[in-house]
């Protein structure tokens, strides 16, 4: 069983920055691909990005590209979002989620989540 907590979220005017952190209670580096989604009150979750194990390999949203980075630190069992740029479409409850990985590939479903943190970007 994993726990994941994010933090990190806040409100800031648009153009600004913040950086998302989401601590795994367990050991998680060659095991779990780490994702960041997002979800806005009556819109359906998006995914807005992914991280492999080892941290190789990386994924972001063709809204989010440019603008946001995902990264891990294995020794923590922590992984971040560095979202710079930030824009008032932005805003929404943020979550990460891990799911079983190995070798740089990333596999079925996301089995665990975390409550989420809110973000909030006015104009």
């Amino acid at each position: 069983q994993v726990q994941l907590v994010e933090s990190g979220g806040g409100s800031v005017l648009a153009g600004g920055s913040l950086r998302l952190s989401c601590a795994a209670s367990a050991y998680t580096s060659s095991r779990y691909c780490m994702g960041w989604f997002r979800q806005a009150p009556g819109k359906e979750r998006e995914a807005v990005a992914r991280i492999s194990t080892g941290g190789r390999t990386t994924y972001s949203a063709d809204s989010v590209k440019g603008r946001f980075t995902i990264s891990r630190d294995n020794g923590k069992n922590t992984v971040y979002l560095q979202m710079n740029d930030l824009r008032p479409e932005d805003t929404a409850m943020y979550y990460c989620a891990a799911k079983i990985g190995s070798g740089g590939v990333c596999y079925g479903e996301y089995r665990y989540w975390g409550q989420g943190t809110q973000v909030t970007v006015s104009s």
